[in-house]
C-alpha cells in the first residue's frame, strides 16, 4: 500500500453517501498485505500470530487509516491485537506526546491490553504508560513528564491525570474504548463525556467489543464521525465449541449442593464460577473451602495487589477454581478455562455472553452451566431469543458431556 493511500481519508459526497476507496473495505487475508510497518510487523509475528483472524482482515486497515470505526465480534477472536495494531501503525515515535489512549471498564483488563500492546510494540521504541486506580498516581506523573506515546488506563485514572494537566491530549492520534457497551453505559458515561472534552476534532475514535446494543450506537453519533462500521448479528455472537447447560434448582440455597456434585463427576483444566454480589462471592468461597476445594476468589473490594496476585496464580494454573463477580467478565484470557459456571445468571442479559465467552477461548471446547432457580427459567428462554441459541438442560449423566 503506497504512502499516497495511507494518507488518503474517505469523502462525503453532497448526497450524504460515503465514498471509501476500495482497500479500506478490502479482506486482507494476510499482516503482509496491510501496509505496516517492518518493526510493528516484526513484533506481530514475535507474538506468534500467522494468520489473522477474521476481525483482523476486516478492521487493522481502516484502524491503521484513521477512520472512526465500531466493530462487533465475539469473544476470543482477536479483537485487542486488531485495534492495537491498527493505532501503533499511526504512531510517530518521535514525538513523545500521547498519541493513543486505549480506555477500558477495569483495571485487570487494562493491564492485560497493556501486555498486548507492549508486546506488538517491542522493536517500536515506543513509551507506554498503565493509568489504573489502585496504583500510585506519582509514578503515573513520572513516567507522564518523561513522554510517552500510548496511554492504556481506566476513565476514572485517566481523567484524573487530565484535571491535573498531567496528561496532554492535544497530539492525541487515536482513541479507542474496549468493551465500548461497557463504558457507555450509566456507570462510565459522564466520565467518559468528559474524557472526550480534552479529545481534538481531529482524533481517530475506535469503538470494540462483543456486544454493542442499539443505545449504544445512538450513543456514538454524538462523537463519531462517518464510521465504519462492522456489526455481527446476535445470532452470530454464541461461541462455537462452547456447549450451553441450565440446571433447574428449586431453591438457591440448594445450589451448594449442585456446584458440588459437578465436581464429584466433572474433570476440567480451570474454571470460572460466577456470581451477581461480593457478598455471595465471599459466601461461595467459605462454603467450598468448608468442604475442602481449593477455591480462590476476586472482586472489587480487594486490594489491587490482592487482585494481581489472584490473576496472575490463576493465568499460571496455581489455582484451578475462580470466583468471581462481573470483574472479569470481560477480556481476560486465560486459555485453560474449559468450564464457567453461572452460580447466578448475569443482571443483563449483554453478560451472558461475555461471562461463557471466558471458556473455549481461540476456538477450544468449552462448557458452560447455568444455575436456575424457578424464578430464573424465563432468563434462560430470554437469552436463546436473544441470541438465537440452544440452551439444553444439563443430562443426568455427565459422561455425556
Amino acid at each position: 500500500m503506497s504512502a499516497e493511500k495511507i494518507e488518503e481519508k474517505a469523502t462525503v459526497e453532497d448526497t450524504g453517501v460515503i465514498e471509501r476507496p476500495e482497500y479500506v473495505e478490502k479482506i486482507y487475508e494476510t499482516f503482509d498485505e496491510m501496509g505496516l510497518n517492518e518493526h510493528l510487523l516484526r513484533g506481530v509475528y514475535a507474538l506468534g500470530f500467522e494468520q489473522p483472524s477474521s476481525i483482523q482482515k476486516r478492521a487493522i486497515v481502516p484502524v491503521s487509516l484513521g477512520y472512526d470505526i465500531i466493530a462487533q465480534s465475539r469473544s476470543g477472536t482477536g479483537k485487542t491485537a486488531t485495534f492495537t495494531i491498527g493505532c501503533l501503525q499511526r504512531i510517530d515515535t518521535s514525538i513523545s506526546t500521547p498519541q493513543m489512549v486505549i480506555l477500558t471498564p477495569t483495571r485487570e483488563l487494562a493491564k492485560q491490553n497493556y501486555k498486548v500492546c507492549s508486546d506488538l510494540s517491542d522493536y517500536m521504541d515506543l513509551k507506554m504508560c498503565l493509568c489504573i486506580g489502585g496504583e500510585p498516581l506519582e509514578e503515573n506523573v513520572k513516567t507522564l513528564d518523561k513522554g510517552v506515546h500510548v496511554i492504556v488506563g481506566t476513565p476514572g485514572r485517566v481523567y484524573d491525570l487530565l484535571k491535573r494537566y498531567v496528561l496532554n491530549m492535544d497530539n492525541l492520534k487515536s482513541i479507542v474504548l474496549d468493551e465500548a457497551d461497557e463504558m457507555l453505559s450509566s456507570g462510565f458515561q459522564e466520565q467518559i463525556h468528559d474524557i472526550f472534552g480534552h479529545v481534538g476534532p481531529t482524533a481517530q475514535v475506535c469503538l470494540f467489543s462483543a456486544t454493542i446494543p442499539p443505545e449504544v450506537l445512538v450513543i456514538t453519533e454524538r462523537f463519531m464521525k462517518d464510521s465504519i462500521r462492522i456489526l455481527v448479528k446476535n445470532e452470530e455472537l454464541t461461541l462455537e465449541g462452547i456447549k450451553q447447560y441450565f440446571v433447574a434448582v428449586e431453591k438457591d440455597l440448594w445450589k451448594l449442593d449442585t456446584l458440588c456434585d459437578f465436581y464429584t463427576h466433572l474433570t476440567v483444566d480451570q474454571a470460572i464460577i460466577y456470581t451477581n454480589t461480593k457478598r455471595k462471592a465471599d459466601y461461595l468461597v467459605t462454603k467450598l473451602r468448608e468442604r475442602d476445594f481449593a477455591v480462590a476468589c476476586i472482586h472489587s473490594d480487594m486490594s489491587q495487589h490482592d487482585r494481581n496476585n489472584i490473576i496472575n496464580n490463576f493465568k499460571l494454573g496455581n489455582e484451578r477454581i475462580l470466583i468471581a463477580t462481573d470483574i472479569i467478565a470481560r477480556g481476560i484470557d486465560v486459555q485453560q478455562v474449559s468450564l464457567v459456571i453461572n452460580y447466578d445468571l448475569p443482571k443483563f442479559k449483554e453478560t451472558y455472553i461475555h461471562r461463557i465467552g471466558r471458556s473455549g477461548r481461540y476456538g477450544r471446547k468449552g462448557l458452560a452451566i447455568n444455575l436456575v432457580t424457578n424464578t430464573d427459567l424465563g432468563k434462560i428462554d430470554e437469552y436463546q431469543n436473544y441470541y438465537m441459541t440452544k440452551i439444553d438442560e444439563l443430562p443426568m449423566d455427565l459422561s455425556l458431556l
